[in-house]
């Protein structure tokens, strides 16, 4: 009888124990393969997650014209609206107003989120509880727009409720998912679905490849946890595609937590950098070079005294390979300098002349991204370009170069100030704000050379755009 008072006694006490560290570890039972799920799972694992999901509004004053960022344009077509809208013509300066998901990683505050929820944003506040009063002012902490990750921090003297970060390394297509965020600012709302697929290449709007999930995740849910059914984050929300129902997409959890240490401690990624101006190959810039195919990127603009120049690499080589890697467009040759050992010498071979160089650059480190506004555009007069092509041409003025944030780079060649819609300019590419350096490989600096060098047919431009290059070709009607 004692024996057996004895064996119950353990059997409580081991239960007890195993009750407690379920608790505290805060995480739900695994499930067996095969069995159906706990009618109550994604009860519970609402229960255990939005205590740590928050929702996260942003507020930006319109700076005047904006130039458009392209991974901004890409992710505004999956999502199928404009984020961050800016007053037009005639509207009065007024905050520029976002939702968006976060959710925190400890108990300090720390929280992670998508860098583009927060891109810059003047004010970020973040709500814990969804019918709660209190806002908390958020600051950033480290933020990278490539990977589409940003860690931003809340202070208090309480201790938040934390979400487990899991691994998405062993994922199943197929598995129970769950969503949670902030949808058109619905705070704290959770979705379920599955996840579809895995390693989705989608280089345009992410670094890594993505976790596809038919989640329902809409506006508002960017940066939320993507959750198993073990009650582990294994990935963060960050876009869908609007042009069908159920497809969404989210960073696996493992490339998250190899950057976060990073993002902390120095508040960006670490990235390779040339010191190059580049742009895809076009059918006329294949002509025009003399090449067989339009595979590589194209150097447009050499940094003087740069990795690239100092490696040797000169304008209209086309890099063909980048550190044992073949590259057929811009992205890759990004992606593979981004990621290229800082310091350190690679191979690179360029096509030049119609023929291949073998070239040794020491990649240097990327200097940081300022996010800056434009000023009110004022207006101003210039030249119109000949044969119709539709824009106008102004010598550079330190107004119009204030105006139009013209960077250092470009130097005091003329600038465009009018692009016509519909126009031979507009859809050769021409901006407003473009720096135009050359015509037909001649050099130009000043609007009346620039205008002179102009022929019917088509003709080859270089120009300095919002701190980069661009080769456009503007053909004569």
């Amino acid at each position: 009888m004692h024996s057996l008072l004895r064996n119950l006694s353990f059997v409580f006490l081991a239960l007890t124990l195993s009750l407690s560290q379920a608790q505290a570890q805060k995480i739900a039972p695994a499930l067996k393969y095969g069995e159906p799920l706990p009618a109550n799972a994604f009860v519970e694992l609402a229960k255990l997650i939005n205590p740590a999901v928050v929702n996260i509004s942003t507020s930006t004053m319109p700076k005047g014209r904006q130039m458009r960022d392209p991974l901004l344009e890409m992710m505004e077509q999956f999502y199928g609206y404009k984020m961050n809208p800016r007053g037009g013509p005639g509207v009065g300066p007024r905050p520029a107003q976002a939702l968006g998901t976060g959710f925190i990683i400890r108990e300090d505050g720390l929280i992670i989120t998508n860098a583009h929820v927060i891109a810059g944003a003047d004010v970020i506040q973040v709500q814990i509880e969804e019918k709660g009063s209190k806002m908390f002012e958020a600051k950033v902490i480290g933020l990278d727009d490539r990977t589409d990750i940003a860690l931003i921090k809340i202070e208090s003297a309480q201790k938040f409720p934390v979400a487990q970060l899991g691994s998405s390394k062993d994922l199943e297509v197929g598995e129970w998912v769950a969503a949670f965020g902030n949808p058109f600012g619905q705070g704290h709302t959770m979705t379920k679905g599955i996840i579809s697929a895995k390693g989705r290449e989608i280089g345009e709007i992410n670094k890594f490849p993505l976790i596809q999930t038919d989640t329902p995740i809409n506006p508002g849910n960017s940066g939320g946890p993507l959750v198993s059914m073990k009650g582990l984050v294994i990935g963060v929300n960050s876009a869908i595609d609007a042009r069908a129902q159920g497809i969404g997409f989210a960073i696996p959890i493992d490339e998250v937590k190899a950057i976060l240490p990073q993002l902390e401690k120095t508040g960006r990624i670490q990235k390779g950098f040339l010191g190059v101006g580049l742009d895809d190959l076009t059918p006329q810039a294949v002509q025009y070079l003399g090449l067989k195919d339009d595979n590589g990127a194209l150097i447009v603009a050499v940094e003087k005294g740069g990795a690239a120049d100092r490696g040797g690499v000169q304008t209209y080589d086309v890099i063909v390979e980048f550190n044992e890697r073949k590259i057929d467009n811009v992205r890759q040759l990004m992606d593979s300098v981004a990621d290229a050992p800082i310091g350190k010498s690679v191979k690179v071979v360029v096509m030049r002349e119609g023929k291949k160089r073998n070239l040794n650059i020491t990649v240097a480190e990327r200097p940081a991204d300022p996010r800056r506004g434009r000023q009110e555009i004022k207006k101003f007069y210039g030249q119109k370009a000949p044969f119709d092509l539709g824009f106008m041409l102004a010598d550079s003025t330190a107004q119009i170069r204030k105006d139009f944030e013209v960077s250092k780079e470009a130097g005091n060649s003329p600038v465009v100030i009018e692009v016509a819609v519909n126009s031979p300019a507009a859809v050769g590419g021409l901006q407003p704000g473009d720096v135009i350096l050359e015509v037909n490989k001649k050099q130009t600096k000043s609007a009346t050379e620039v205008l002179k060098q102009f022929k019917k047919g088509a003709n080859l431009i270089r120009v300095a755009r919002a701190g980069g290059f661009a080769i456009l070709t503007l053909s004569t009607p």
